[in-house]
């Protein structure tokens, strides 16, 4: 089978596709015929090594897939073959055959494709499980989302609505902030890109802080990190929570001065390691995201999708920040 690898940490262009062995199940196991791969920023760092999991080389990028179980393991109950499902293997994914656990796996839900399947789970799972176990977003509340054009901020805007939250999407670019209102915001601002100073992280604050109202935001939802981080963490109202999801800006130093004059509260988003820590609180919230997707309140925005041969290409996108919604791998037979 075909797999696109990493030998050697780099960046995208370091990929290579290769013919590798077919993985066969074990016990326990199940082996998926894979149809598309979701393209996450997680996968430009894996391969870098700037993730917080450095798998042994050669290994395929790819934490998110959606096929068709194609084999069977031994002991395995309540799977069989031809099963549409999604799996998060957190790498592996960008191949045409992948090995998984079969009590990991996701059952695809009619009428949704193999395309949206393999864009769902993160985006959504990271952005619910930040605003609602970590953040608790209540209706009527302001919701500042940072980087509101990208993956996980898309989903944090559909998501921030249908949970009755005032939203205000915040972006680079005026297509990404128009982008980030189709989806639902209902107001939204760009900010500026690269380094700032101290004067002009001031007056973004003043930007959030208008765009917001008055008391400011009782939710920030930062994928961006860098300079825009003390800006928006300015522009608080008392008792917020700020949630840290990602750093593709870089990762910023917060004045902790702040956050004892507003009573603001930093957390920490790490939906993976929930999902390890807590499967049932998981399984909860995707059984409530597959509500929220029948019932036509959020969907994933596909802007572009890539053979597996031009992978490194989707990943490349990513990284440069100039994706709109999410990016898909097509595994072609």
């Amino acid at each position: 089978m075909r797999a696109v690898l990493s030998k050697a940490p780099g960046g995208p262009e370091t990929l290579v596709v290769e013919e590798v062995m077919d993985p066969t199940p074990g016990p326990g196991e199940v082996v998926i015929e894979v149809k598309a791969v979701g393209v996450n920023y997680p996968d430009a760092l894996i391969i870098a090594d700037k993730y917080q999991f450095r798998p042994e080389r050669p290994f395929a990028p790819g934490a998110e897939v959606a096929g068709v179980v194609d084999a069977v393991g031994e002991g395995v109950k309540g799977v069989f073959r031809g099963d549409r499902v999604v799996a998060v293997p957190g790498w592996g994914g960008m191949v045409e055959r992948l090995k998984v656990r079969a009590e990991t796996l996701i059952p695809i839900p009619d009428g949704m494709d193999y395309e949206t399947a393999a864009a769902f789970i993160m985006t959504y799972g990271t952005s619910y499980y930040a605003l609602k176990d970590r953040a608790n977003l209540q209706p009527g509340e302001t919701l500042l989302v940072l980087g509101a054009a990208g993956g996980v901020g898309a989903a944090a805007v559909e998501l921030g609505k249908a949970m009755g939250a005032r939203v205000v999407a915040a972006a680079s670019t005026n297509d990404k902030v128009e982008f980030a209102l189709e989806l639902g915001a209902d107001n939204g601002l760009i900010y500026p890109t690269g380094p700032m100073d101290k004067a002009a992280q001031k007056a973004l604050s003043g930007e959030f802080k208008l765009s917001t109202g008055r008391d400011g935001a009782d939710v920030v939802f930062d994928g961006v990190g860098g300079d825009y981080a003390e800006p928006a963490l300015r522009a608080m109202d008392w008792n917020g929570r700020y949630l840290v999801v990602g750093f593709p800006a870089g990762i910023p130093s917060l004045p902790l001065n702040l956050t004892l004059l507003k009573s603001v509260s930093v957390v920490g988003v790490f939906w993976g390691a929930a999902v390890a820590r807590e499967p049932k609180a998981n399984a909860a919230n995707m059984a409530e995201l597959m509500q929220l997707w029948k019932d036509g309140k959020i969907r994933p925005r596909i802007s572009r999708t890539f053979p597996l041969e031009r992978a490194h290409e989707a990943i490349q996108t990513l990284s440069e920040r100039t994706a709109v919604g999410k990016i898909v791998v097509k595994v072609e037979d």
